[in-house]
């Protein structure tokens, strides 16, 4: 259940979506082609971005199984490389103002994630008799990216062969 401060942040035209289709998401502790969404935080953007949900969908199934989750790190001054543009993102005003934050499908940060927080599993069965059942998680806001950091959903280990559709959603908060 979503709290009434929840909605007067979308009122105000502070939450924003995005939305990645990613093959072979990566393990969360290497830094190459981490991602899906990735959301980085410039130094210069004045919000912290609170994630509040993720959402995740299997296309196509992985011959490795594992765990979906966050990650992230600090130290992120530029943005990050080898990046691939992010599939669709925006407000969740319609027709809102864009995010301060910038989101990629894929990047390089300058380091891989100090963390991971699993939020749904991904396994090895075929996906039409996929036993996975709701894919959407509320983070509650419980991960805060200040500037200069990023976050990304990541996996347990890198799920080969998969791909899957995954949402962020987060509110940006001035700092």
């Amino acid at each position: 259940m979503r709290s009434i401060r929840e909605y007067q942040q979308g009122g105000l035209g502070n939450l924003f979506t995005a939305y990645a289709i990613v093959t072979a998401p990566v393990i969360w502790s290497t830094a190459a082609g981490t991602g899906g969404p990735l959301l980085w935080n410039s130094p210069t953007s004045g919000v912290n971005a609170y994630l509040l949900a993720v959402t995740f969908g299997l296309s196509v199934a992985s011959t490795v199984a594992g765990a979906i989750g966050i990650t992230g790190n600090n130290g992120q001054t530029v943005a990050p490389t080898a990046t691939t543009a992010i599939d669709a993102s925006g407000s969740g005003y319609v027709a809102g103002a864009a995010p301060a934050c910038t989101l990629y499908r894929v990047g390089t940060p300058a380091s891989p994630g100090s963390f991971f927080f699993p939020v749904g599993l991904v396994h090895t069965g075929a996906i039409t008799v996929d036993t996975t059942d709701d894919n959407w998680v509320d983070l509650g806001g419980v991960f805060i990216v200040s500037p200069g950091k990023w976050a990304a959903v990541a996996a347990s280990a890198t799920l080969t062969s998969a791909v899957m559709q995954i949402g962020l959603i987060w509110a940006e908060v001035p700092t």
